[in-house]
């Protein structure tokens, strides 16, 4: 043996009288694991730029991907199935805290479980939608952020007379499966006659039908169209932005990845902040808090985004009081 028998018990020993120490560390740093899942693909630039802005903020709070925290992703497509496999799939991993994108996920998340927490940064209606039993009490397991107060789409329509004055008639694409779908074409509906505007809803269904009604829609001149927030425009994107491009139809939609996909202007809520701010409700769920005592929160940052190849291809001029509002212009 080449070590001395005493050499190797003050090994030992010295290992030993490390241990608690090792122990303690250890548990100091306990590993705690986050699930998420969002109805995108994982080459999906908005999603990991919201996935992005999410794990910036868990860092600035502290939680480190390794030494203290575990974070498994689930990019679920858009498909209906393949979202829900993926939410029975996490939930029965229990992770202590999943996060969770739009309704189309935090629905079947909470069929599949009614303990794990559930923070959503972007829902468009959780009332509605039977998610929480109310904003300021949710009452169950979920909890996080709405997408927008239902006023907001009205502003839709103003933005659509403003841009594109030539407008009288607009298509209002929505989700008749979604309560926000009607909520939202109420609204509109409710600010079309002061903007002397008519509003034809369309349903979006399967493709086929969104083309066919889109293209009916613009056989008579002066149209234009809004697209409101549900995940099934978010499935259709590139087509409704094509068609927008090939019926010459001025649109205004709910998100800023429409006009990145080649739309007129979208005015909605900075989704990257809310995904920041949905690290500030997981970190307090880690610590302790109950989702039932945080409420649901109202987006307190809206972005306008304006395409100005799109306008010059409809012939259109932003007007300057527009173009002074922008966010971000894409050229």
């Amino acid at each position: 043996m080449g070590m001395k028998r005493r050499e190797f018990i003050t090994l030992v020993g010295g290992a030993v009288a490390a241990w608690p120490l090792a122990a303690r560390a250890q548990q100091a740093e306990r590993v705690r694991r986050i699930g998420v899942i969002v109805p995108a693909t994982a080459d999906n630039p908005d999603f990991q730029a919201f996935v992005g802005a999410f794990l910036q903020g868990l860092g600035q709070l502290g939680w480190t991907i390794g030494r203290n925290v575990r974070i498994d992703i689930r990019w679920a497509t858009t498909n209906v199935s393949e979202v829900r496999r993926h939410a029975a799939e996490l939930a029965a991993t229990t992770p202590e805290v999943i996060v969770a994108h739009g309704s189309s996920t935090v629905g079947p998340l909470l069929q599949a479980t009614r303990t794990v927490p559930v923070v959503f940064p972007i829902v468009v209606d959780p009332v509605g939608a039977g998610l929480v039993q109310s904003l300021a009490r949710p009452g169950g397991n979920a909890t996080g952020f709405m997408s927008f107060e239902y006023s907001l789409s009205g502003k839709w329509l103003e933005l659509l007379k403003q841009i594109a004055p030539g407008v009288t008639r607009a298509a209002i694409l929505r989700d008749t499966a979604l309560g926000s779908g009607n909520s939202q074409f109420a609204v509109i509906q409710a600010a079309a006659s002061s903007l002397r505007m008519d509003v034809s809803p369309i349903n979006m269904s399967e493709a086929s039908e969104i083309e066919r009604a889109v293209a009916a829609f613009a056989g008579v001149p002066n149209g234009g169209m809004v697209v409101t927030a549900s995940g099934s425009a978010q499935r259709h994107r590139d087509l409704i932005a094509t068609l927008a491009v090939r019926h010459q139809l001025p649109g205004v939609y709910f998100e800023r990845a429409f006009v990145t996909a080649g739309g007129l202007v979208s005015y909605g809520p900075d989704f990257v902040d809310q995904y920041r701010r949905a690290a500030g409700y997981v970190d307090r769920i880690l610590k302790g808090e109950k989702p039932t005592d945080l409420p649901v929160q109202a987006p307190t940052k809206y972005e306008l985004v304006i395409n100005l190849k799109t306008a010059k291809a409809l012939g259109l001029t932003v007007p300057p009081s527009v173009l002074a509002r922008a966010d971000e212009v894409i050229e």
